[in-house]
């Protein structure tokens, strides 16, 4: 599926939001940087990457990273900063066939990823089939209760609206592509461009999950 104009266009506005909703915070969040273990050597992607901050702090840890994003535009800016970090740019919901070869040891998706998709089950798909066995999925995103709430903290919307993505929709996608959940962390809403502060309300949440182990009959060779 190739991106037509509009959705290029589309997904580059998504990302100057989001680069105006994340300024001075525009590298991993601090509950990825607690949750993620050694990655010295690891294979890393991270899918809708953006102008890759995230992305080179993944590789000063030591992970071996490729960078994914729709738009042209924050790509270059990404191979501009970091030349030596591999960036492609592909529609996050139909990746390249090199990417979906069972290789990373660890995919990360941050804020804004959800955003993007017109197809939640085939998302999850790629992310299962570019992960090797036993292979790792970090989540960090806005809660989708907080899409619900306006920036005086009005309900605008049901959370249980036809066509609002529920958590709940966002873990099952995962299960469905294989993917086995280990945990799922919710965080309060904190202050920024568009809300009040209101500790009530979720405003973040972080789903870990991992590629479920092949195991080998007799006979059967890796």
């Amino acid at each position: 599926m190739e991106p037509t104009e509009h959705n290029r266009r589309a997904w580059d506005e998504i990302h100057r939001k989001r680069a105006e909703a994340l300024a001075g915070e525009r590298g991993l969040p601090s509950p990825v940087r607690n949750a993620l273990a050694d990655l010295k050597g690891k294979r890393v992607l991270d899918l809708q990457c953006g102008t890759g901050e995230a992305t080179a702090e993944l590789a000063e840890l030591g992970a071996v990273v490729t960078g994914v994003d729709s738009s042209g535009r924050a790509l270059e800016a990404a191979r501009e900063r970091w030349p030596s970090i591999l960036w492609v740019q592909a529609d996050p919901q139909e990746l390249p066939a090199e990417l979906r070869r069972a290789r990373f040891d660890l995919v990360y998706a941050g804020l804004g990823s959800l955003l993007q998709l017109t197809d939640l089950d085939q998302w999850m798909r790629e992310i299962a089939a570019a992960l090797r066995s036993g292979g790792e999925l970090l989540l960090f995103e806005e809660h989708p209760v907080a899409l619900c709430v306006d920036g005086l903290m009005h309900w605008r919307e049901s959370y249980f609206d036809e066509g609002s993505r529920r958590l709940g929709q966002i873990v099952n996608a995962a299960a469905r592509a294989g993917l086995l959940l280990r945990a799922l962390e919710e965080y309060p809403s904190r202050s920024d461009g568009f809300r009040h502060h209101d500790a009530r309300v979720p405003g973040t949440f972080l789903l870990y999950a991992r590629k479920g182990v092949t195991r080998l009959t007799t006979g059967q060779v890796a």
